[in-house]
């Protein structure tokens, strides 16, 4: 009878957890560098070379992939034929392996759960509880499938329950568009279909850990069933949205369709879909008594070798002499790189400016935001000598409901986050002559590169999501929006929309 010991539990969740906030699973970094390569788009290719130099960058340094180090999921397959050397629960178990891998000294990872869900929503500080799913299974070892997965993906998570006879297909293409760019793509698709309303969800955050990416390799042999005939089909419809990298259009926005099924009731189809995004982290391992779990790095053979030069053509932007006429000449779609001064900014900081503008207070010392930029971003705290963790963007849609008022009464210019933002917010930056920019999710750690100070200026109580004032040198960005209203989410794969119509077209 094997027996499992409560630290070879703890310690191989820390080491996991730490493992996979640096490196990649080797099999997306194939399938994005085959991406890269095939990219017609010079926006996307140029996303895509920013994250591949970024994962290689952080495989280098074991410093998080993304800021958002994500929200801890365990699936446990608990061996019935185990014995526990432990007073601690499962729950506990992980949970504690979760708090030593998010505050290692050697490399800090982002606490970003909050308790109670609404209301204070005040930090935990150390990124507990986890998400723990256990099944008892026969056997006499405790299998482990570890995720962080981050909020900009888990947001957008869909479910329906379907007619029987209507298409999962044309439901999911019904729902990508509608998703955003919010989760970071290219990505992977997780599809959970049958079971009850839970079922499906948890089959569909399992599909993203199951197996490695070979879409390319069915493509080449073909489907030998409907599951991975959906997979394909999927697969080839979702890129022909043109979506595209960051939603900024191009020929690919998945890299894999993952699907799990169950039997249902004879009335019912439900379907849950969970993106992954361009961290995917995740690792598998397996307990059996002998000790801790042991994983080997992937060899940085792995990464392709891109040479990526941020100044080609690019504008460099002042932000210290940034003027509303100086804005109103950028293009959308045009690279920028930033020099000087910006403030930060997430959701929890808007609220407490805007309701400081409603009551007629004035904002925080420090907090002028006349002719600045605001940064969506939660960083990762510093190491060694590091002025700032991984600050890569957070997805600008949550904070919408914002932009009027600040844009109206601050006389704030630009804001910078990732994704598209909605009608209200465009409008609100056409009619104040504003821009939103973005910066790539998934390169934070080369994003932070280009910070050379950051301190506290407000709010910091909010841990993460504090108002930093960052001192940066060019900070690599492109115009999402221009003080016109016209929003490169929208051109972009409207244009390779068509493209790739037009290829199809001549293939046929």
């Amino acid at each position: 009878m094997s027996v499992i010991r409560a630290d070879d539990v703890i310690s191989s969740i820390a080491d996991a957890l730490q493992y996979i906030s640096y490196y990649h699973p080797p099999d997306y970094i194939r399938a994005l560098s085959a991406a890269y390569e095939a990219e017609e788009s010079p926006a996307a290719k140029d996303a895509m070379a920013q994250i591949l130099i970024n994962s290689r960058l952080c495989a280098e340094g074991q410093r998080p992939i993304c800021q958002d180090t994500g929200i801890v999921v365990a699936f446990l397959k608990v061996g019935m034929g185990l014995r526990w050397e432990t007073e601690l629960s499962l729950q506990q178990l992980v949970d504690e392996g979760v708090r030593r891998a998010y505050t290692d000294p050697d490399n800090i990872l982002r606490a970003s759960m909050v308790e109670p869900p609404f209301g204070a929503r005040r930090n935990t500080g150390d990124n507990t509880p986890a998400v723990v799913h256990a099944e008892l299974v026969p056997g006499n070892r405790l299998e482990v499938r570890l995720a962080a997965k981050g909020g900009g993906s888990e947001n957008k998570a869909r479910f329906a329950i379907l007619t029987p006879s209507a298409s999962i297909v044309d439901w999911v293409l019904e729902q990508l568009p509608r998703m955003g760019a919010g989760w970071c793509p290219p990505g992977i698709l997780g599809l959970g279909i049958g079971g009850s309303a839970e079922k499906a969800m948890l089959m569909a955050k399992a599909a993203l850990l199951n197996d490695p990416i070979d879409l390319h390799a069915l493509k080449a042999r073909g489907p030998a069933n409907a599951i991975e005939a959906m997979r394909l089909e999927l697969y080839e419809k979702v890129n022909a949205l043109g979506i595209g990298a960051q939603g900024l259009g191009g020929l690919t926005t998945v890299l894999d369709v993952k699907i799990e099924t169950f039997p249902t009731h004879a009335a019912s189809l439900p379907v849950a879909l969970i993106p992954n995004c361009a961290a995917t982290r995740h690792c598998h391992f397996t307990l059996d008594g002998s000790g801790p779990a042991r994983l080997e790095p992937p060899s940085l053979d792995d990464w392709p070798k891109i040479a990526w030069d941020a100044a080609a053509g690019a504008r460099r932007v002042d932000l210290d002499q940034i003027s509303r006429a100086q804005v109103a000449t950028w293009q959308p779609g045009e690279r920028l790189l930033l020099s000087g001064k910006l403030l930060t900014g997430r959701d929890a900081a808007h609220q407490r400016l805007v309701e400081l503008l409603e009551r007629g207070e004035p904002l925080p010392a420090g907090v002028d935001l006349s002719n600045r930029f605001l940064y969506y971003v939660g960083p990762v705290d510093p190491v060694r000598d590091e002025v700032v963790g991984p600050a890569g963007p957070t997805t600008a849609t949550r904070m919408d409901r914002f932009t009027d008022p600040l844009l109206a009464q601050t006389g704030l210019i630009g804001m910078i986050g990732k994704a598209e933002r909605g009608p209200a917010a465009i409008d609100a930056i056409r009619r104040h002559r504003a821009v939103y920019l973005i910066a790539i999710g998934g390169a934070a750690y080369l994003v932070s590169k280009a910070i050379q100070s950051a301190r506290v200026i407000a709010f910091e109580d909010l841990g993460m999501e504090a108002i930093r004032e960052f001192e940066v040198v060019d900070m690599p960005v492109t115009v999402a929006v221009d003080s016109q209203g016209v929003s490169v989410h929208e051109t972009g794969p409207r244009q390779w929309r068509s493209r790739i119509a037009e290829i199809a077209v001549k293939v046929e």
